[in-house]
């Protein structure tokens, strides 16, 4: 006696599930991105005030406090390779009310985030055309970044492949200057290549202590990796890979950014005035209107 088939009930449809499209470079690219290859220049003269001229020190101790909190999302990606990252993390293993406060906390990050690029563009975008009003510069951007954000997860790493190339070509063109300017400075002995590194004269652990404290904010955005593995492919084993490529990445092309800035401008203080411009000031002093 043969048997009907029973039609497929509204409880026995597979769930949709999202596409996974996004390759381990794939994701190494967003991390990049996200976190940005120019992360330190917004902080840099914050934190070499506080740090007394070594940055770099600051910010591969950072690095090293980062990689820790980078391992532990990779490892709970394994065992909840979900979308809503660390609100499942800390629902699941801590409690669902703290994993709801996580959550809230995550969409104020996400928020705040595009937020501040906003600012940062728009600012950094006046030092090259001081005409240009603020609230122009900041509406051009938001509507830029918000029609970015309008397509699929696939063109958006696409969109993220050039504008990381975009970051990269203008990280090498202010270490081509910086190089050219420094090579210039005959009166630098061996032992000035070492200052940012360590400067005996103006180290304290006090200050280091205080600028680590803000150079950790260079690797803000890393974790936003996690969100994504729901969309990679093989996320158990990917996830953990790009987290840790990430931030390895961001600490050492940020530690050479702020080496050869360090480099150019020296131990000495930035004025209150210079302070959230520093980075593009050294610039200008490296290579003039071209890098700033």
């Amino acid at each position: 006696m043969s048997t009907v088939p029973a039609k497929p009930t509204a409880t026995s449809r597979t769930p949709s599930q999202l596409k996974r499209v996004l390759s381990l470079w794939d994701l190494i690219i967003i991390g990049i991105v996200i976190v940005q290859p120019i992360a330190p220049i917004g902080i840099f003269g914050v934190v070499s005030n506080e740090a007394r001229g070594h940055v770099v020190t600051t910010i591969l101790i950072a690095m090293v406090a980062m990689l820790f909190t980078a391992i532990s999302y990779g490892k709970m990606a394994r065992v909840y390779p979900s979308a809503s990252s660390a609100y499942t993390y800390v629902g699941r293993e801590i409690h669902p009310a703290l994993g709801f406060v996580t959550g809230w906390a995550m969409v104020m990050d996400y928020v705040l985030n595009p937020l501040i690029c906003t600012v940062i563009c728009s600012k950094l975008t006046q030092n090259i055309f001081p005409n240009v009003p603020y609230w122009g510069l900041a509406i051009s951007f938001t509507a830029m970044f918000t029609m970015l954000n309008l397509g699929a997860v696939k063109t958006s790493a696409q969109i993220n492949n050039v504008l990381a190339a975009g970051m990269m070509i203008v990280v090498v063109i202010f270490l081509g200057f910086a190089a050219h300017f420094i090579w210039g400075l005959h009166q630098l002995g061996g032992s000035a290549f070492a200052q940012p590194f360590y400067n005996p004269q103006t180290f304290q652990w006090q200050g280091i202590f205080r600028g680590t404290s803000i150079a950790v904010l260079t690797y803000i955005g890393f974790d936003g990796i996690s969100t994504l593995s729901e969309e990679a492919e093989n996320p158990k084993r990917n996830i953990l890979r790009a987290t840790i490529a990430v931030c390895v990445i961001t600490g050492l092309l940020s530690g050479i950014e702020v080496y050869a800035a360090q480099l150019v401008w020296g131990a000495k203080p930035f004025p209150p005035e210079m302070v959230e411009s520093a980075f593009p000031i050294v610039a200008w002093q490296a290579g003039g209107f071209f890098t700033c």
